[in-house]
């Protein structure tokens, strides 16, 4: 990089109004008295610091080697629930029917005719 401002000041700059605490206001001025490095001058290397930090959010072509896969995780997304597709239209498979079987043939209860039936009860007469 070229020394402080030879290569910044080649170039046209815009103006614009910043506001900063006053603990910053007095490192920036104790860096530029020890240094004699402009104010201005840091704060755009800052800038230009916060840029590259952040480059990954910003529009534009990348290079391979910040390049990122693809996908929401990348882009700070939660991914979207998967389409769940229709049902099939196709007619259900027939269920096995139960084997026909004769009912077992009753058995007259045991106990005296015109009785309930049930042993050792009353019967109606």
């Amino acid at each position: 990089m070229a020394p402080f401002g030879l290569r910044d000041m080649s170039r046209k700059k815009v103006s614009t109004t910043i506001y900063i605490t006053p603990e910053q206001a007095e490192r920036l001025k104790l860096l530029h008295d020890r240094s004699k490095v402009p104010i201005a001058v840091y704060i755009r290397e800052g800038i230009d610091m916060v840029l590259k930090h952040y480059e990954h959010m910003l529009p534009g072509q990348m290079t391979l080697e910040n390049a990122v896969p693809p996908g929401p995780a990348a882009l700070g997304a939660v991914p979207a629930p998967a389409p769940v597709a229709p049902p099939a239209a196709v007619a259900p498979a027939p269920v096995a029917a139960a084997p026909a079987v004769a009912p077992a043939a009753r058995k007259a209860p045991a106990g005296n005719p015109g009785t309930s039936g049930a042993p050792g009860t009353p019967g109606a007469v």
